[in-house]
């Protein structure tokens, strides 16, 4: 299963995205997370500490959250600024922490945290607007080793076909 979070109010991406994913039989749930309230990861550590598992913010994440444990992917489609994902793109990043435990171990001779869970989630980002393509994916390509998983790419709107290409099936 797939899971589509769109971080931005354009919901002709999202209908674009269903068309090709519906022609190529992927299997997905589409989150329109634009309009949701996302808050940034404050750095409690409750998710670690006082709530395993589950973060201390009552916001819309927990529907993100609750959904990606359970999926083989999820790309995140983000608008840009300032070179990079927008606030509401990195936020649904950030607040991933809850899937990992305040545990450690060497991993390839890195500091890794232990997962909470089984289940590995990859991981690609589509991003609309003006950002450095190699960054994005170097980045998302860090993210997902620290949660255990593997980068899908970091493609612009322009390169949907490729993105979702690279959607399970």
């Amino acid at each position: 299963m797939v899971l589509i979070v769109n971080t931005t109010s354009d919901l002709v991406i999202t209908q674009k995205i269903k068309e090709l994913a519906d022609s190529k039989g992927i299997e997905y749930e589409i989150i329109e997370a634009g309009s949701l309230k996302i808050s940034p990861c404050i750095g409690c550590n409750y998710c670690w500490l006082k709530t395993p598992g589950e973060c201390s913010i009552k916001d819309d994440y927990e529907i993100i959250l609750k959904r990606l444990i359970h999926s083989d992917q999820m790309w995140v489609i983000s608008g840009t600024a300032l070179g990079f994902l927008d606030h509401k793109g990195k936020n649904v990043f950030d607040r991933i922490l809850p899937i990992m435990t305040m545990f450690l171990e060497f991993k390839n001779r890195q500091m890794r945290h232990v997962p909470r869970y089984s289940t590995k989630t990859d991981i690609g980002i589509i991003y609309t607007g003006e950002a450095d393509k190699e960054y994005l994916k170097r980045w998302n390509e860090r993210v997902t080793i620290n949660l255990g998983s593997t980068a899908l790419g970091a493609y612009k709107f322009d390169e949907l076909k490729e993105a979702v290409s690279c959607m399970c099936l």
